[in-house]
């Protein structure tokens, strides 16, 4: 028998839409997102990331276009347990323990996930018993997590989790998460850490402008973005000229250092030669901040 969408998809948007005013947040959006898979939803300030979410989890109806999540409307779903989040907005509740604020949130769910299974997943087993007015900023956000994992989810949205965490606990967050996918859940994240993207994400979508512009793995995004940076010091020369030198895809100008994304160092680099004065000329592979650079320059949407 062949699965239809609604068994197959955990997150479906076809031409969602939502304007601020004259502000179109998201325009047009297309994203389906299968079961079991994890995905990184990337963009600049303001490209439409969050309205994304909150399209996603109901707490907006979109102007166009239609929202599901495992075929049903957000609301229901969120409603049911199926869906947890983990947003932004939020701080520490005073002279509770850990377990007492997981299991206020659990006794809300039709099904919820066992208190003590909750805790284990969020790294917080031997936390249980503590105030969470007294934990750490890390430590919180794992609670944060744990409650969003509370009604036993299939899917979970988290945006920005990791978010002015210090190194130790970002690496501590994302060994949590990786523990609840690899039961087979969905998770969608948003981030500002590329790194953090290319790291635990099976797929990372880049939206710019509300609309899609990238979505791949971190090396198919790379390779989309030209494969190589090409970069020396103007020393003092303008940047007239540059996009159109053979094989360039984008330009960015760091103090008085030129970054050229290509997709022919060589011929980049032979029409550079004949151009006078240039010092400091450097080849190197392109990284996925590039690529991102590169991907939210662009006004069409790259496959």
């Amino acid at each position: 028998m062949t699965q239809t969408s609604e068994t197959t998809l955990a997150v479906s948007l076809a031409g969602a839409a939502k304007a601020y005013g004259p502000v179109r947040a998201v325009d047009g959006l297309d994203l389906d997102i299968h079961r079991g898979e994890t995905v990184a939803l990337l963009g600049r300030n303001g490209a439409g990331k969050s309205t994304a979410i909150s399209l996603l989890l109901g707490l907006n109806e979109p102007d166009a276009g239609q929202v599901r999540l495992f075929g049903e409307t957000p609301g229901r779903m969120v409603a049911a347990g199926r869906v947890g989040a983990m947003l932004q907005d939020g701080r520490a509740i005073s002279r509770v323990t850990v377990r007492e604020l997981v299991a206020f949130i659990a006794h809300t769910y039709p099904a919820p996930l066992p208190v003590d299974e909750a805790l284990e997943l969020a790294g917080l087993g031997d936390l249980a018993e503590r105030r969470v007015d007294k934990l750490s900023g890390g430590q919180v956000q794992r609670v944060r997590f744990a409650m969003s994992l509370a009604g036993n989810p299939e899917l979970i949205v988290l945006d920005e989790p990791t978010a002015a965490l210090d190194v130790e606990a970002r690496h501590a967050f994302w060994a949590s998460m990786r523990g609840y996918a690899s039961r087979g859940n969905t998770v969608l994240f948003s981030t500002h850490y590329l790194e953090e993207a290319d790291d635990n994400a099976d797929r990372i979508v880049v939206i710019d402008r509300g609309r899609l512009v990238a979505d791949g793995s971190g090396d198919e995004l790379r390779r989309s973005a030209g494969g190589t940076v090409v970069s020396f010091d103007l020393t003092g020369r303008g940047s007239e000229g540059l996009t159109e030198l053979p094989g360039v895809r984008s330009v960015e100008i760091r103090g008085d250092r030129a970054r050229l994304c290509t997709d022919d160092s060589d011929a980049t680099v032979m029409a550079l030669a004949r151009l006078d004065a240039i010092r400091g000329l450097e080849v190197a592979a392109v990284s996925l901040d590039d690529a991102f650079l590169t991907l939210t320059s662009r006004l069409e949407p790259v496959r």
